[in-house]
C-alpha cells in the first residue's frame, strides 16, 4: 500500500467513526429524551424505596415527590450502580451473577432500570408529563405492621440511651404473654419505638433507632418440661418473618417472653426507646407439619481480624444431621464484614448456593422462594465464607488501626449465618422434592441449584410407579 492510498484509508476511517459516533450520540440522546421522572423513574422509587424514603421513616431523606427527589438525582444514581456493594440501594445485597436467584420480597433493581436511572440523571433528570406519574402510594403509621393485623402484641420496658455512650449488652427481663391456651404463630415482626422526632432523619437505620438487635425466646416459668422457643433475632433494618406456612412456631399458654440481649447503640441523641413484638397466629387447631431445624453456622472462636487490610476470610462449617430445608440466609458480621457466601459440600460437589454483599448498617435476611429454598440430604457440609476489610475504605470501621477478635462489641466481630431451616423426615425429604419436579417441570437434563437429589429416582418412588402399572 502506497502512502497516498494509505492517507486516503485513513481519512476514510475517521469520517467514518465520527459518521458512527453521531449516530450513536443520537440515538443516546433520544433514548435520553424518552426517560422522564413521571413515566420511568417515579415506579422505581415506589416499588423499591419510598417504604424507606418518606417523613418519619429510617431514611435520610424523602423520595415522594418530583421536587424531593430532583436535588438528589446523581446521588440516585451513584448508589443505585452500587448494586451489592456496601452503601447501595436499596439496601439488598445479593448478587446476581452467582447462586440462588428467587427470594421473596426483592426490592433490588434490574439492570436497565439502574441504567435508566443513570440515563435520566445524566440527561438534567427531567419531569417529563406529570400526566404519566402514578398515583402515590398510602403509607399507614407506625402501628400498621407489615404482617397485618396482629393477633397479639407484647411491648418491652423503657431504656434511655444517652446521646454519646458506648455499646451496652443486658437483659431486658420477661413479659408475660397472657395466653391461656397454646398458640401456633403464622408470623413475627417486632419494631422500636421512640421519641426521635419524625423529622430528625440519619444517614442509616442507626439514625433513629438505639437498638441494634435483641435476641429473645418463649418459655413457661416454673416448669421443668418447658422448653424454650427461639425467636428469629431481631436487628436494626431487618424484615418482618413470615414463617413456612407447614412449620408455625409454638407460644404456650401461660409463657413469657425473655428478652435476653439486647444491644444498644448510642445515637447521637438521648432518647427513650422500646420494642413491640407483634404475632400473628395460625387458626386454631393447627399442627405443624415440620420441625425447626439448627442450621445456623458460625465461627466465634477463631476470629483474627488484622488491620489495614482488605480480603480477609473466615470460614465455619456445619455437617447436617437430618434432610433440611433452608427457609432463608441471613449473614450476620460486624463493622468490617463485605460479604458472606454460603456452600453445600454433598459428596463430590461443592455447590455455592448464595452470595450477598454485607452492610453493617442494614441487616437483612434473604427468604429463599418456596420452590427454590435448598433441600438438603442429611450429611451435606454447609460451609460459610466471609471476607472482611479493614482498610481506610471501610467507613463503618471506627479505627482502622486496631486488631480484633469475636466478641459482642461493636468494636469486635461476629460470624455467623443466622437463616432458618427446616428438618424434613426422609418422606417429607422425597415429597418435597417431588413436589419441586412437578411444579416446575423439571426433566433429568435440568440442574436445580440447592437441590443435589431433585432428579434422583428414589426406590419408593420406582415401587409406587410399579404398582400403578
Amino acid at each position: 500500500m502506497n502512502a497516498k492510498h494509505y492517507l486516503w484509508c485513513l481519512i476514510a476511517g475517521l469520517i467514518g467513526s465520527v459518521t458512527l459516533g453521531a449516530q450513536s450520540n443520537s440515538a443516546v440522546s433520544g433514548m435520553s429524551d424518552k426517560v422522564t421522572f413521571a413515566k420511568d423513574i417515579a415506579p422505581i422509587l415506589q416499588r423499591s424505596c419510598q417504604q424507606c424514603h418518606r417523613p418519619a421513616s429510617v431514611a435520610p431523606m424523602s423520595l415522594l415527590t418530583y421536587d424531593e427527589v430532583r436535588p438528589w438525582a446523581r446521588a440516585i444514581k451513584m448508589r443505585t450502580a452500587l448494586r451489592n456493594k456496601r452503601g447501595a440501594m436499596p439496601p439488598w445485597f445479593v448478587e446476581k451473577d452467582i447462586g440462588i436467584q428467587h427470594y421473596k420480597d426483592d426490592p433490588s433493581l434490574s439492570e436497565e432500570e439502574i441504567e435508566k436511572i443513570a440515563t435520566w440523571a445524566d440527561n438534567g433528570a427531567p419531569l417529563g408529563n406529570p400526566a404519566d406519574l402514578p398515583p402515590p402510594l398510602v403509607f399507614g403509621d407506625d402501628n400498621e405492621w407489615a404482617i397485618g393485623e396482629p393477633d397479639l402484641v407484647l411491648e418491652s420496658t423503657e431504656v434511655i440511651v444517652r446521646a454519646q455512650a458506648p455499646d451496652k449488652w443486658g437483659s431486658l427481663g420477661a413479659i408475660p404473654t397472657g395466653l391461656t391456651e397454646d398458640r401456633y404463630v403464622a408470623a413475627v415482626e417486632v419494631k422500636e419505638f421512640n421519641d426521635v422526632p419524625a423529622n430528625q432523619n440519619g444517614e442509616t437505620v442507626g439514625g433513629r433507632y438505639v437498638f441494634h438487635h435483641m435476641t429473645y425466646g418463649s418459655v413457661v416459668p416454673d416448669d421443668p418440661n418447658s422448653e424454650t422457643v427461639r425467636w428469629p433475632v431481631h436487628e436494626v433494618g431487618r424484615n418482618a418473618d413470615v414463617l413456612d406456612p407447614n412449620a408455625g412456631r409454638l407460644l404456650a399458654a401461660g409463657s413469657v417472653l425473655d428478652l435476653e440481649t439486647f444491644h444498644l447503640h448510642a445515637n447521637g441523641r438521648e432518647t427513650k426507646s422500646h420494642l413491640k413484638f407483634a404475632f400473628k397466629f395460625h387458626p386454631k387447631g393447627y399442627e405443624p407439619e415440620f420441625k425447626r431445624a439448627r442450621a445456623i453456622v458460625g465461627n466465634g472462636v477463631d476470629i483474627d481480624i488484622k488491620p489495614h487490610q482488605s480480603g480477609q476470610e473466615l470460614h465455619a462449617y456445619r455437617v447436617l444431621d437430618t434432610h433440611t430445608k433452608l427457609v432463608s440466609f441471613e449473614p450476620h458480621q460486624h463493622a468490617p464484614g463485605t460479604r458472606m457466601c454460603i456452600e453445600a459440600i454433598w459428596g463430590h460437589n461443592i455447590e455455592t448456593l448464595s452470595c450477598v454483599g454485607y452492610d453493617h448498617n442494614w441487616v437483612k435476611q434473604y427468604i429463599y422462594q418456596d420452590d427454590y429454598a435448598p433441600l438438603l440430604p442429611k450429611g451435606t457440609i454447609l460451609h460459610v465464607i466471609g471476607w472482611l476489610d479493614t482498610t481506610d475504605t471501610n467507613s463503618n470501621v471506627a479505627d482502622p488501626r486496631n486488631w480484633s477478635g469475636g466478641g459482642r462489641r461493636s468494636v469486635s466481630n461476629m460470624f455467623i449465618n443466622l437463616g432458618q431451616a427446616l428438618q424434613l423426615t426422609d418422606e417429607q425429604f422425597e415429597r418435597e422434592m417431588g413436589k419441586r419436579r412437578q411444579r416446575l417441570q423439571l426433566t433429568k437434563n435440568d440442574h436445580l441449584i440447592g437441590c443435589p437429589l431433585c432428579q434422583v429416582e428414589f426406590p419408593s418412588q420406582s415401587t409406587a410407579a410399579n404398582n400403578q402399572q
